[in-house]
């Protein structure tokens, strides 16, 4: 560590910490600024309505629909929250619970199709950022960082 005065900040897990804000924020805004997001989600996004933990869901839920506790773990958490993060995104209208055809006592988180439209601008977004971000470090730089973090949680 380079002294005595800033080693709790001064090492890769702070930096990975404040890019990946930094990232998702970015992502967020483009989110909100994107032609083909719904309105309404735009706008929420737009007033920091729709944070980190919306990403959770955006990028765990598989389009077929999830049972919310395989959900919770894909994300990395608990049911309880994925439950109230569901329950907020079902009131605005991006997931419904449907009826688990394989269990009749099972239900299933899905996105509608307002859900699978935030679902693409998100994805034109992350490619925004992405992009953003090898302009910012360059292009070999990024790739490295990529599959360093890859190789790293893999372990």
């Amino acid at each position: 560590m380079t002294s005595t005065t800033n080693w709790r900040s001064a090492h890769p897990g702070h930096w990975l910490r404040l890019a990946a804000t930094k990232y998702e924020q970015r992502v967020l805004q483009c989110v909100s600024l994107h032609a083909s997001t719904p309105l309404g989600l735009a706008n929420l996004a737009a007033r920091g309505q729709v944070g980190a933990a919306h990403l959770h869901l955006t990028r765990n839920l598989e389009l077929e629909g999830m049972r919310l506790t395989d959900l919770a773990d894909k994300a990395g958490m608990s049911k309880q929250a994925m439950g109230a993060l569901v329950d907020q995104c079902e009131a605005w209208g991006m997931v419904v619970r449907i009826a688990d055809p394989s269990d009749a006592r099972a239900r299933k988180v899905r996105f509608t199709d307002l859900g699978l439209a935030w679902l693409a601008a998100y994805r034109d977004a992350v490619e925004q950022a992405h992009s953003e971000m090898q302009a910012a470090v360059g292009v070999e730089v990024s790739t490295v960082i990529r599959l360093g973090l890859e190789a790293y949680c893999s372990q």
